[in-house]
C-alpha cells in the first residue's frame, strides 16, 4: 500500500501528543476535551441510532 504524507503526519503528531502525557489514556482523553471545551467551536452529540432487529429467513 501506498504510504499517505497526510496520514503519516497525523500519526506523528498523535504519537507526540500521546507520549507528552506518558501515553496515559485518561489524561490524553482529558487533555482533549479541555482542548475541545476551549475552542469554542459547537460540539454537536447525537443520540445512538436504533438498531433494526434482525429478521430470520
Amino acid at each position: 500500500m501506498k504510504k499517505d504524507p497526510i496520514v503519516e503526519e497525523i500519526r506523528k503528531i498523535r504519537e507526540a501528543h500521546a507520549a507528552k502525557f506518558n501515553y496515559d489514556l485518561k489524561a490524553i482523553c482529558a487533555d482533549l476535551k479541555k482542548k475541545e471545551k476551549d475552542c469554542g467551536h459547537p460540539v454537536v452529540s447525537l443520540p445512538p441510532k436504533r438498531l433494526l432487529k434482525a429478521t430470520g429467513s
